[in-house]
């Protein structure tokens, strides 16, 4: 492979290329890596690459021509050079991507500076723009080296052993599994014993179950495209279920229109559509507060129907849904019941589409479901009253209307969207 650098400090490159994996590559010949100078294109006798921009702002932007020139010296040699721009803007470099470059013959890294380069350079003349992270540096130089190690390692012949690249970290699409080395006892930190025993097998069935569970916890966006197995798929649900998850439907102290407190009535289709949104999700159950005896009872003939009459036949589907359905007269027996369950009072998510409390994100509450049990509390009529507010431990982020502040939802498509983005990202089944 060989790799062309544009940048206006070639000499950031003089250490970083002769040392270590990618030096020996170097050296080997199976990586060539030439550095060109912007300012060795320009015309003026001061070498300026960089003006103020058009319409006043901050900093200074690179100039069409030098780039335009480095370029196109660059593809008269080679038409076939991939030019790559390292910008902010650009796609995040991951392992997939790496793995893409490491075919390519030739490279083309453009290393920016300042405010970057002028925008008819990188609309016309660049074939991909790759970042290395939403966060700033001072240039492309640093950039440029990331993805120099990230792709060149992938090459055949420039890590020792291909067994080393096949199973660390994203190569599978999961996260490494922990290492240990010598000492087996540190400070009283001992190696797992499995990884002494020497059985190979359960070592190897140890780290996979242990890559599985660090991804599930800190990046959980990778198992979407990770090669998985069914008993990787079976390890998942196991840890899965460490997930306590319920919703709480509050009928009783709830607003109406007005701003009085009231109690509202049980609606047919929340029982349903909540019930199956719970058992897609895994969801431990669906728990309605509601204080009136009538109302109670009413519910409690339909779940009855469902999982003892007709119902249970006619669909047994919705009976395994409707099943996860419990009703209370109190809010305090919901959270006991869920205390007997799990051995834990569980955590408070409370929801207002009109939030007067600091709320958290779905990815900030995703976090809080590796600690105790958590109920999502949703309000009926107009919402909760604040004395269930101030119960609540957090606060949901609301559903924010996509054109304007409107977001007027039903409790059901309001628990659906809630519930798919903190949960949707770990469905790793699918119907074939």
């Amino acid at each position: 492979m060989q790799i062309d650098i544009i940048t206006i400090f070639p000499e950031y490159f003089e250490s970083p290329l002769k040392i270590g994996l990618l030096g020996k590559a170097l050296g080997k010949g199976l990586l060539k890596i030439n550095l060109y100078n912007l300012r060795d294109f320009t015309k003026d006798k001061h070498k300026v690459v960089d003006d103020e921009p058009f319409g006043g702002g901050e900093g200074m932007v690179f100039k069409p021509e030098p780039l335009y020139k480095a370029i196109s010296y660059i593809k008269s040699l080679d038409p076939s050079a991939w030019v790559v721009y390292l910008s902010p803007q650009g796609e995040v470099l991951n392992q997939k991507m790496a793995g893409r470059l490491s075919q390519k013959e030739h490279l083309v890294l453009i290393c920016g500076r300042y405010e970057g380069i002028d925008e008819r350079i990188r609309a016309n003349f660049v074939d991909e723009e790759i970042s290395i992270g939403d966060y700033v540096v001072f240039g492309g130089e640093v950039a440029s080296l990331v993805l120099i190690e990230t792709v060149v390692r992938l090459i055949p012949g420039v890590v020792g052993k291909k067994d080393s690249v096949e199973k660390e970290s994203f190569s599978t699409g999961l996260l490494k599994y922990p290492c240990y080395t010598r000492p087996r006892d540190f400070m009283g930190y001992k190696v797992p014993e499995v990884l002494l025993s020497g059985n190979h097998a359960e070592i190897e069935k140890y780290r996979r179950k242990k890559s599985l569970e660090i991804t599930l916890r800190r990046k959980p966006y990778l198992l979407k495209n990770a090669e998985l197995r069914e008993e990787d798929r079976k390890m998942l649900v196991e840890l899965l279920k460490a997930q306590r998850f319920y919703i709480f439907l509050v009928h009783y102290p709830v607003l109406n229109k007005k701003g009085e407190r009231i109690a509202s009535a049980i609606a047919n289709f929340d029982l349903h559509d909540l019930s199956r949104l719970a058992r897609t999700y895994g969801l431990k159950g669906v728990y309605i507060i509601q204080p009136l005896e009538d109302q109670r009872e009413l519910a409690e003939e339909l779940i009855e129907y469902w999982l003892n009459k007709k119902g249970a036949q006619y669909n047994p589907l919705r009976k395994e849904a409707i099943k996860l359905v419990k009703l209370f007269e109190s809010l305090d027996s919901a959270i006991s019941e869920v205390k007997r369950i799990e051995g834990a009072l569980p955590i408070l998510l409370g929801t207002d589409a009109s939030p007067k409390r600091e709320y958290i994100s779905c990815e900030e509450a995703r976090k809080l479901l590796w600690e105790k049990p958590v109920a999502l509390v949703l309000g009926t009529a107009w919402g909760l009253c604040d004395e269930v507010l101030d119960r609540c431990d957090y606060f949901l982020e609301p559903i924010w209307g996509r054109l304007d502040n409107y977001n007027h939802l039903s409790v059901r498509s309001a628990a659906s969207i809630l519930v798919d983005r903190i949960f949707g990202i770990y469905s790793i089944y699918k119907k074939g």
